[in-house]
């Protein structure tokens, strides 16, 4: 029966083609706005890194007190650099890492070669097992290598191919800023978006990889200097580097992985527990207001699904609406320009349930049709959405298998949906009147 359902479907469209142009490219129009927008959505607000986001916390500690605070109240976003170390010493999460953002130099072997200016972070070891970073070659360094300062590196495999030409570089030297250091793990493609181990500088989003880790002291000792943000509430008493490491101004992230609730409570109490130890040492003059967030909550906190991308998400769903409401209208107007040869099958003693899946069959042809048309024009606006956002975020919109089925399924449904009321009218059209009328 679907076939005979199939076969009056595409008579009825064909009878009015004008009419089925212009339902298909409202469908049409209406779901490639929407998917455009629900691809920049789903991509700068998708979790990442589910298997952990639950166990990866970030610290707030307010060494600014009531005048250096949000107006909601809220501590610095990093930390100084006094509270990170003291963190870090103490160590009472499973694993924890303080980190910077560094912009070195690399000076190639080769001296017929132009240095490399390249970013990265300074970091302790913990980081890389904390964040499951993944490796091509070797590993990251040990706790003993950030105690003992050591000259060590680990690089992203964009840059070991530029320097060796992508085969194990394990063992060799880089010279990061004028000083030799030992390749101890090349990663394997890693560029987690949004960036969530270091907002406080990508603001959640980067195109560009981190080509160098190195051990944090093992940075600072080496005097390679912040390159991210600062933020200081008072000017701080000495000049350059040194200066910055000895004053209360915020350029630190940090982030520790605890595995459950007790471990969270606990690092909640150890937190405010410093807090109080810093007030009695004279250093804070009020009482702890620390924080403690959990991945997709520090997300939500910094804000870092741009609004611009959830008003575009309305406004293209509120177009897809107003197509629908198109499609209504025409599927009405089509489906009771048909009383008559409605009229004569219920005369002939096709029941109600025949109407409906004969319309309900056209309204799915109509979306298929409108669906097909929506991902030639979901490329383009998917392509195309650099116009209108930052690259970095515009760069996170793609085409992918999942995209596609969600098109062609919003399209189908949406337009049976919008086919249901005129399908009804339809089927409740009297016989009798039609055929005395006639």
């Amino acid at each position: 029966m679907f076939a005979y359902y199939l076969e009056l479907a595409l008579r009825s469209l064909k009878r009015s083609p004008g009419l089925t142009a212009l339902m298909v490219l409202a469908i049409g129009f209406g779901v490639a706005a929407s998917m455009t927008s629900w691809s920049v959505f789903r991509a700068v607000s998708g979790d990442p890194i589910p298997w952990k986001s639950s166990k990866l916390f970030v610290p707030q500690i307010d060494m600014w007190g009531p005048n250096g605070r949000s107006p909601d109240g809220e501590p610095p976003n990093a930390m100084d650099y006094t509270d990170a170390v003291a963190l870090m010493r103490d160590h009472r999460a499973k694993r924890q890492s303080a980190m910077y953002q560094i912009s070195p130099s690399i000076v190639p072997t080769d001296a017929s070669k132009h240095p490399l200016n390249v970013s990265g972070h300074a970091v302790y070891g913990e980081f890389f097992p904390m964040l499951d970073v993944p490796f091509q070659y070797g590993r990251g360094w040990s706790s003993s290598d950030d105690a003992n300062r050591a000259q060590v590196v680990v690089i992203s495999s964009k840059l070991n191919q530029k320097l060796f030409g992508g085969v194990d570089s394990v063992g060799r030297i880089v010279n990061v800023e004028g000083r030799d250091y030992r390749v101890v793990g090349v990663l394997d493609h890693w560029n987690p978006q949004p960036r969530f181990y270091d907002v406080v500088n990508s603001g959640g989003f980067s195109t560009t990889d981190a080509d160098v880790f190195l051990p944090f002291q093992t940075a600072i000792q080496a005097d390679i200097t912040n390159d991210g943000n600062t933020n200081c509430n008072a000017v701080p008493d000495e000049p350059g580097f040194v200066g910055l490491q000895h004053s209360p101004c915020a350029w630190i992230a940090f982030m520790a992985e605890l595995d459950d609730a007790a471990a969270v409570t606990a690092y909640r109490a150890y937190l405010d527990g410093y807090a109080k130890d810093q007030q009695s040492a004279g250093r804070f003059r009020w009482a702890p207001n620390n924080r403690l967030r959990d991945v997709p909550a520090w997300l939500e906190n910094q804000h870092v699904v741009p609004s611009d991308t959830k008003v575009s998400l309305l406004v293209a769903l509120g177009l897809l609406l107003v197509c629908l409401v198109n499609t209504v209208g025409l599927l009405l107007a089509k489906f009771l320009r048909r009383s008559s040869e409605i009229g004569v099958r219920r005369a002939l003693g096709a029941p109600r349930a025949a109407i409906y899946t004969q319309f309900l069959v056209e309204a799915g042809i109509v979306g298929a049709a409108g669906g097909v048309l929506g991902l030639l024009l979901t490329g383009a606006g998917v392509a195309s959405v650099g116009w209108v956002l930052p690259r970095d975020i515009a760069s996170l919109a793609r085409i992918d298998v999942s995209l596609l089925v969600l098109t062609l399924l919003v399209a189908v449904v949406a337009t049976m949906l919008a086919g249901l009321y005129p399908t009804y009218r339809a089927s409740r059209v009297q016989p009798a009147w039609q055929l005395k009328s006639n």
